[in-house]
């Protein structure tokens, strides 16, 4: 299976890379079509060494003067990316652990049900997922590029994003006593959690992708795409 290389669409760029890649010479050839070729090429490399001289040549090709907005491309996802979600989920999560209204939020939340189905916290729960999409593929801070996308359809970064801070809010409401205090429901307790993974998957955004493109290896070679023969 091949692998997705797409630029975000609405950043008024020109279209996917992959697309680019798989078509002909252009008509009238330009710097996206040459990245794409070299995206294209850097999927199909098999030693690492030449891999990483693949990516020296996108870098210098980046940095090339008149190309100083091609600084705002993401295309790798590595363990730094990771990391640096952590540190800003800890951040946007730390106000809401000491909040008091996150209680009052998540008992709100069980206590509206309609047939027993607690209709706000699945709505406020599927927010998260659209805010997070809309933060890395829609904001426009960065142009982000997916690539290897997990079982060829969900994007490594936006799953990354998700996982880590909703594992960082779970983690700290149950370090810090706030999980259980004052006897919740089952409920309640999953409301607690959804309402700081709001703010902490906010942050685990905003703090993979304004430092730009991180250094180091791309987690492609962990790709879970079924049927990807690499």
């Amino acid at each position: 299976m091949v692998d997705s290389d797409e630029r975000d669409a609405d950043t008024g760029r020109t279209g996917d890379s992959e697309e680019r890649a798989a078509a002909g010479p252009p008509t009238d050839p330009d710097i996206d079509d040459l990245l794409a070729k070299l995206d294209a090429l850097s999927d199909t490399v098999d030693e690492g060494h030449e891999r990483e001289k693949v990516r020296q040549t996108i870098s210098l090709v980046e940095r090339m003067p008149g190309t100083g907005a091609l600084a705002e491309r993401i295309t790798k996802y590595t363990s730094r990316d990771l990391a640096e979600s952590f540190v800003g989920a800890v951040l946007f999560a730390l106000p809401l652990l000491v909040e008091g209204g996150v209680f009052e939020i998540a008992a709100w939340f069980a206590a509206t049900t309609v047939a027993g189905v607690p209709v706000l916290l699945i709505g406020h729960v599927g927010f998260i997922f659209l805010a997070t999409a809309g933060l890395l593929y829609f904001a426009d801070f960065r142009q982000i590029a997916i690539r290897h996308p997990i079982f060829g359809l969900i994007p490594r970064r936006y799953a990354g994003v998700l996982l880590v801070s909703l594992t960082t809010s779970a983690a700290m409401l149950l370090f810090w006593g706030r999980l259980h205090e004052g006897d919740p429901t089952a409920l309640e307790r999953v409301g607690r959690v959804a309402v700081v993974w709001a703010a902490a998957a906010f942050g685990a955004g905003l703090g993979d992708i304004l430092p730009g493109e991180s250094q180091g290896e791309d987690l492609g070679k962990f790709d879970l795409d079924i049927g990807d023969d690499d």
